[in-house]
């Protein structure tokens, strides 16, 4: 079996790790350098953003017997276009699921521009711990000015977050996993009065953030996942790849 392996997320790196120790040849995608350094360095990766017609080119010339996609549960576009190359090169596909967090939440928002309308309502600093992606939605006049984007430490995600106006000084540039604690900490630090997130399950550091809200006495504000999707948790994957393997 040879196996590509669409990651670059938490539990996409545990899949990566769990394929080595089972000795299972694979390919790692991830779509930046930075990326790629989060993985061990003995795992063979394949780095850049690919559209549909480039991952079935890639599927096609390496020898694959399966695909699995354990990108981001937020990355529609992405799982959209690797299930279709898939389905075009004739190559099993897999989908790893993120199980959601089913929680009573403070608030909820179907998008990021639902989000945005939200906390122009809402009174004093948001964290915003979505990405950069996305931050356009929150760059609204009298809104961005309160507002405190923590995004990874890369050129890019810093320069996107001047671009779009941010102060300076409320960029926050760290890599997590982030604890309870250093949540909290943030939190106060800049007395932050809603943390918007994405209901990203464990590997999303979900649960220390809706605990930090609490200690914090701030709201939490969850943007809800795009789509339902069909799929399976790890251990599902996994049993299933063992099975595939023993065929």
């Amino acid at each position: 079996m040879n196996i590509l392996l669409f990651g670059g997320t938490g539990d996409g790196r545990e899949l990566a790790l769990w394929l080595r120790s089972k000795g299972i040849t694979f390919t790692v995608c991830v779509a930046t350098a930075y990326g790629e350094t989060l993985l061990p360095p003995d795992i063979k990766a394949h780095v850049g953003r690919m559209d549909q017609a480039a991952m079935a080119a890639f599927m096609g010339q390496g020898g694959y017997t399966l695909v699995v996609d354990a990108t981001h549960p937020y990355a529609a576009e992405v799982t959209k276009n690797i299930r279709a190359a898939a389905k075009e090169t004739g190559l099993p596909y897999l989908r790893l699921l993120r199980q959601s967090n089913g929680e009573d939440l403070c608030h909820k928002a179907d998008s990021m521009a639902t989000a945005a309308r939200m906390l122009l309502r809402l009174p004093g600093n948001v964290l915003l711990t979505t990405g950069s992606k996305e931050l356009h939605h929150f760059a609204l006049p009298g809104l961005r000015e309160r507002c405190y984007p923590r995004v990874l430490p890369m050129a890019d995600s810093l320069e996107r977050c001047l671009s779009l106006g941010f102060p300076p000084k409320n960029v926050i540039c760290m890599q997590g996993p982030f604890s309870k604690e250093l949540n909290v900490a943030l939190l106060h630090q800049y007395a932050i009065k809603t943390m918007v997130t994405k209901d990203t399950g464990g590997y999303g550091g979900f649960r220390e953030k809706a605990e930090a809200a609490k200690e914090a006495g701030c709201a939490l504000l969850v943007v809800e996942r795009p789509v339902e999707e069909e799929g399976l948790v790890m251990d599902e994957l996994q049993d299933t790849i063992i099975r595939m393997v023993a065929k």
